[in-house]
């Protein structure tokens, strides 16, 4: 699995480390991604999905069901 939001798409960034003497090395910012499983109710069965933690969120705002659906997921 990539290091991807299942719901949202985030994914690291690009962009350097700077050392004082202005040297540039690459770097990646990870998107802070978690794994969980999520029970659906109206599916009456669990889903484990690879998230964002802002997806969990969204999760949380919009319930599970609809969420995944638009997503895809389900």
């Amino acid at each position: 699995m990539a290091r991807q939001c299942a719901i949202s798409g985030k994914k690291g960034l690009n962009g350097h480390r700077v050392s004082h003497a202005n040297n540039k090395t690459n770097h990646v910012q990870q998107a802070n991604l978690v794994k969980r499983r999520i029970f659906v109710p109206e599916l009456k069965r669990y889903v484990t999905v690879k998230l964002s933690t802002k997806a969990l969120r969204t999760l949380d705002r919009k319930g599970a069901y609809v969420t995944l659906k638009a997503a895809g997921l389900i």
